[in-house]
This record gives C-alpha cells, sequence and structure tokens, in this order.
C-alpha cells in the first residue's frame, strides 16, 4: 500500500442512523498507522459528494471513500467513473445493498482497514434515462415509494412498513413493453427492477446471479403478489427469487422500457418523479472500487 499517501473520505452524516463522531476519530487513528494523509470532507446537500469527488485528481488523491448510503456512494461514483482513482466504501445506510454485494465489511473498524488493505477492482455501472446507477434501480411500486419518501424526514422502520403496506394494496400493475437483443416482450408488472449486484439491501437478493464485472445487467419483471403469500418475501432472503412464478429475470447489457403511461422511478433508491420510456445501458468497467483482499471462497463479484 505504499503508493498510498493520501485518501478522501466523504462523509454524508445524515446517512442512516445518522453521524457518530467516533467515526473521525477511527478514521485519522487508522489512517496515521498506515502513514496515509488523510482529508475529510462532509456533504453539504444533493450533488456536493459529486463535487468534491471530482476535485481528487486537484488535489493529488489516491482513494476517495464514500462514507454512507447507497446514496452517497452513487454521488462520489459519479466523480469518479472513467478515472483510475479506486473508491472505497465506508457503509452507513439503511440496507448498503452493494457493500454486502461486494463483501466489504460492516463493521466500521473493518470497513475502514479495507480502506488501507483492500485491492482495486474494475466493476461495472449502468445509465437509466442518462442516470448513473451502481447497484439496484427500477420502476413500479418500489419507485412510487421512493417518491414518496424523496426529501422527506425519516418516519421509522414503523411508519414505512404502514406506508409500504397501505400503498402496496393501492398500487396497480402496469403495461409494460421491454426491447432488449432485438426481441419485444410484452408483459404486466408490479416492479420492473434492472440489477447490476444481487441485491437492494439487508441481504434481500432481487437477482441472486447477477455479478458486476460480467457486462450483464438483470431485468426482473415481478408480478404483484397476493398479501398471504409470505412465501414470496422469504425468497428474497433465500436468494430464491428467481425460481418463483411471480418473476421473470432476463439478462443483457442494454433495455429498452415503454409503458402506457408514466410510472415513477427511482436510482439506486433516490427517486426521480415518472416517465414512461426508460433507456438502460450497462458501463463495463467504468468504476474501479475497493474490495477486501480475500473474498469468500466461490464468492461471485
Amino acid at each position: 500500500m505504499s503508493e498510498v499517501k493520501k485518501v478522501l473520505f466523504i462523509i454524508n452524516k445524515f446517512a442512516g442512523t445518522g453521524f457518530q463522531p467516533a467515526l473521525e476519530g477511527q478514521i485519522l487513528t487508522r489512517s496515521e498507522a498506515h502513514d496515509v494523509e488523510c482529508q475529510i470532507e462532509f456533504t453539504e446537500g444533493p450533488g456536493h459528494a459529486t463535487a468534491l469527488a471530482r476535485r481528487a485528481v486537484e488535489w493529488n488523491v489516491q482513494r476517495v471513500v464514500a462514507v454512507g448510503g447507497d446514496g452517497t456512494l452513487n454521488e462520489v461514483a459519479q466523480g469518479l467513473i472513467n478515472t483510475p482513482i479506486p473508491m472505497g466504501i465506508i457503509a452507513r445506510g439503511s440496507g448498503n445493498g452493494l457493500a454486502r454485494h461486494l463483501c466489504i465489511p460492516l463493521s466500521i473498524p473493518k470497513a475502514i482497514e479495507n480502506v488501507f488493505r483492500g485491492s482495486a477492482m474494475a466493476m461495472d455501472t449502468f445509465t437509466l434515462n442518462n442516470k448513473v446507477s451502481l447497484n439496484v434501480s427500477g420502476l413500479g411500486f418500489d419507485g412510487h415509494i421512493a417518491n414518496l419518501f424523496g426529501g422527506k424526514t425519516k418516519r421509522g422502520l414503523t411508519g414505512y412498513a404502514k406506508l409500504t403496506l397501505r400503498e402496496f394494496l393501492r398500487f396497480k400493475e402496469f403495461d409494460i413493453t421491454i426491447s432488449l437483443d432485438g426481441e419485444e416482450i410484452n408483459r404486466r408488472a408490479f416492479i420492473v427492477a434492472v440489477a447490476n449486484s444481487s441485491q437492494y439491501g439487508n441481504s434481500a437478493c432481487i437477482a441472486p446471479d447477477a455479478s458486476v464485472t460480467d457486462g450483464l445487467l438483470h431485468l426482473n419483471v415481478l408480478k404483484k403478489v397476493p398479501p398471504y403469500r409470505f412465501d414470496f418475501v422469504y425468497a428474497f432472503f433465500a436468494k430464491s427469487i428467481h425460481k418463483s412464478k411471480f418473476a421473470e429475470i432476463r439478462e443483457s447489457g442494454k433495455f429498452m422500457l415503454s409503458t402506457k403511461f408514466p410510472v415513477p422511478y427511482h436510482v439506486d433508491g433516490e427517486p426521480c418523479g415518472l416517465h414512461d420510456t426508460f433507456n438502460i445501458a450497462v458501463l463495463p468497467n467504468a468504476l474501479q472500487v475497493i474490495i477486501p483482499a480475500r473474498l469468500p471462497s466461490k464468492r461471485r463479484i
């Protein structure tokens, strides 16, 4: 790690359960132990993390670390895509889907250590209507929920669960046309998830076989499930959702989706309003990311 002399940490204080002052001290202590100069910057609003990441070359930084949830990771990555500067991850969100997929420790001390001891790997990203996505994006019901909560203060898990259940009963399936690899198919959908990695977060796998290094995206078209089908929810955590009759997964590097009327959508959990046309394309090997030097046996990244 002798080539790493300076690391920039970009911290979102409002991610997950909030900022813990001890985190800054841990970063400083471990940076000193590795004889690395660290620079800490706190985000001040939407888009600020991207602006900070873009200044990494100017600041002569060898690694940039995103400290926050998937939304923060997304912003930092936008500033680093197609550059040689790797992004480290200290996951501080509620789901931390990308960090879990990449086997990055959720323990803060271990995650900080991974910044210095981990190795760089090129991973795919993708665009949805020209918006960069790293993990899982989509349209339909999950986009509807993201839009309802966009810009609002936290309501807590209980309030979120109540709202989700209420909206689940109200939200209707919609018609969608999917074009990929010269084929056009028509479906009724409740959720259409576009997955680069395998999971939303909290080990809920929407595309169990997805990889961020194969140049492919997994499009999972989900039908509306009867509320009593608890086995469907279990399938997410059992990594068997692809076997369900309520799910249909297609793989490709490029998709074109169209709906008869505008539907809500999100990018890495961030609300994006409504649209009726969705252009999706993978960006192979676009982002350098720091992963553990040793991965679990047979773990597909």
